[in-house]
């Protein structure tokens, strides 16, 4: 049996962040750095990429099949070239067909979109990670309720994929707030994320998957998330590696001057 590759949830940054460092300067250095050392710890080239997006919500779960995916600009007021960039990673209408299936396989009901094509929330992050764009990456909705028990059910039906090559990760940010992006979410994102921390990294397997479902009832959690997309990625990637340990594999105190955001791993890095 192949051995199955980890799971992430990577915070992705803001909008078009890879394609503007003249704008940020040293602002998503060590973020970029995080995603460009997950080639090193999954060690070898997965088959395809999984990526549950918070940039995507449908009544069911929806899989993007497009041989070729477009792109999605999905945000506003940032400079006229990150209107023209492009990430053309090609798409798998075959792994599409195959996320389609264990979905529906485990009482998920799930369509394939031929139309969708890359938002934000997947291209920035892959960008770093596969700079080559030259493998194939295919994108899983959230469904419509965010509701956290059912996106861990879906991870769970997911969880065959990573033994089949398919690297899965959760693409979100530990704190979305943007109206307290700065001081004003210090506190929040500091009490979050310790949360967080210790959610993911000390509890059980199993306490783990239960803290989760009442995620909402940790400190500062609706300060740090007034509406949960950019947390349920977190849940289809823990459902998918759920008897694994945790890892933390990128922190700052202080990103954009103030905030806590983290990313994790579940399961193992290769071998140095």
């Amino acid at each position: 049996m192949a051995t199955a590759l980890p799971t992430y949830y990577v915070s992705h940054g803001g909008g078009p962040w890879p394609f503007m460092k003249e704008q940020y300067g040293s602002t998503y250095d060590q973020l970029e750095a995080s995603l460009v050392d997950i080639k090193r710890q999954v060690g070898v080239r997965p088959k395809a990429v999984l990526v549950v997006t918070a940039h995507w919500e449908e009544r069911e779960f929806a899989v993007s099949s497009s041989a070729a995916p477009p792109m999605i600009y999905d945000y506003g007021g940032f400079p006229p070239h990150t209107y023209q960039v492009t990430y053309q990673a090609p798409g798998s209408p075959e792994l599409a067909a195959r996320v389609a299936a264990l979905l529906d396989g485990a009482g998920h009901q799930a369509s394939l979109d031929p139309a969708r094509g890359f938002d934000h929330g997947t291209f920035s992050m892959m960008y770093p990670i596969y700079p080559e764009a030259d493998m194939p990456v295919v994108q899983l909705s959230l469904k419509h309720g965010l509701d956290p028990l059912t996106h861990i059910a879906v991870g769970r039906a997911l969880a065959p994929l990573r033994s089949e090559g398919v690297l899965i990760i959760g693409s979100g940010l530990s704190f979305h707030n943007l109206r307290q992006f700065g001081p004003g979410g210090h506190v929040a994102s500091h009490e979050f994320d310790a949360w967080l921390q210790h959610t993911l990294l000390a509890l059980t397997p199993a306490e783990r998957s239960t803290a989760l479902l009442h995620w909402s009832e940790a400190p500062y959690a609706r300060l740090a998330h007034p509406r949960e997309e950019h947390l349920l990625p977190l849940m289809v990637a823990v459902g998918a590696a759920e008897q694994e340990a945790g890892a933390c594999v990128y922190h700052e105190d202080d990103f954009f001057g103030s905030l806590a955001v983290s990313s994790f791993r579940f399961g193992e890095a290769a071998a140095a």
